[in-house]
């Protein structure tokens, strides 16, 4: 099945990124207009705000729904921006095309649910509405494909990917971490399918989005979808991840656009190199697989575990601070560790249970 590229009828200077930006929620009119005017101002062509808010814990500013959906109209009228807003459910759809909204997206807790994205591609069908597609709220891509795949079997043609970073218990640096690798095999799967950052979701902080929005820019993301407010500290939702519109122009006009240029010689005969090592990696990692089965066969033969702890846990420490002094992530080291170990184990089982 084919995913389609998404196109806006944006104006035909428009150049990459494509900005979606405005606050986490429509708050209040003024709030909403304030906004809307100021991103105007600064050349932002698309508006998004949440109508319906689902929260995390009950109690929390869930949005104003349906009498929000005026003031979005009045946004599209006065400063001739493109409006988009989230849906979660059909009636979520039915009053949001009602009002004249653009851009629909689908939310991360939404595209984890298959039964309640079916619902969504069934109340639109036959309904030429581009839509956004989030992420999970786990990093799980087929789930992620299968809610792009049920729209496009709709016939939802205009497609696109939300990258907003996934949720974990370790919050060290993000909100949601960002798995790039994630995004990038979508983009392998799907080529034509533009996929577009959330750097608010993503980092949590307004203090992480411009970095996070470079790095989407040289990953050659389409776009970005960033949050917004004309006064972020007084948010009634997300209100640390927020950025004036001043400040989002800021970050704009300060990204490197890198282009995909034509490959030259140089370029060609580097990853000529790479190719050769990895072949040597490969070779490598041939022989250090057969010696594991070697050694399986020694445990077979003395009754002894497929897993030792203390000699794996030597490999990983050992490794790991060998990475670090070799310029590497030493917790880099430990994950292709780890990866091996447990081809190593798999091997190793097989060969004792025979």
């Amino acid at each position: 099945m084919e995913l389609y590229t998404l196109p806006l009828d944006l104006p035909s200077d428009l150049e990459r990124p494509i900005i979606i930006a405005g606050p986490c929620a429509a708050e209040t009119e003024e709030q909403v207009m304030t906004t809307a005017r100021q991103l105007a101002e600064k050349g932002c062509h698309m508006f998004r705000a949440g109508v319906w808010k689902p929260r995390t814990k009950p109690g929390g500013f869930e949005g104003h729904g349906e009498k929000a959906l005026p003031w979005m109209k009045r946004v599209k009228e006065e400063t001739g921006m493109l409006t988009a807003t989230e849906v979660a459910t059909p009636e979520h759809v039915e009053l949001a095309l009602k009002y004249g909204i653009d851009i629909l997206w689908i939310g991360a807790r939404t595209t984890a649910n298959p039964f309640a994205v079916q619902e969504l591609a069934d109340s639109l069908r036959g309904i030429d509405v581009p839509v956004l597609v989030k992420n999970p709220v786990n990093p799980d891509l087929e789930l992620w494909i299968g809610a792009l795949l049920r729209l496009n079997g709709a016939g939802v043609k205009r497609i696109a990917a939300i990258h907003r970073g996934f949720s974990t218990i370790d919050h060290k640096l993000y909100r949601n971490i960002p798995l790039w690798h994630i995004p990038i095999e979508l983009h392998r799967r799907f080529p034509n399918l533009p996929i577009l950052c959330d750097p608010s979701h993503m980092g949590g902080r307004r203090d992480l989005i411009a970095t996070l929005c470079q790095q989407a820019m040289d990953m050659g993301f389409h776009g970005l979808i960033v949050e917004s407010h004309c006064d972020p500290d007084k948010a009634w939702s997300d209100a640390n991840q927020q950025v004036t519109p001043e400040v989002l122009d800021f970050i704009v006009e300060h990204l490197i656009i890198r282009d995909n240029v034509e490959m030259t010689e140089s370029l060609l005969t580097l990853r000529k190199q790479i190719d050769e090592m990895d072949d040597q990696l490969m070779d490598l990692l041939t022989r250090r697989m057969r010696v594991s089965r070697e050694i399986a066969l020694y445990k077979r033969e003395h009754n002894m575990s497929v897993v030792q702890t203390e000699r794996y846990t030597e490999i990983l420490d050992k490794r790991g601070a060998q990475g670090s002094l070799c310029g590497m992530d030493g917790a880099f080291i430990r994950r292709v560790y780890e990866a091996i170990h447990e081809e190593s184990v798999r091997q190793q089982t097989e060969i004792i249970n025979k």
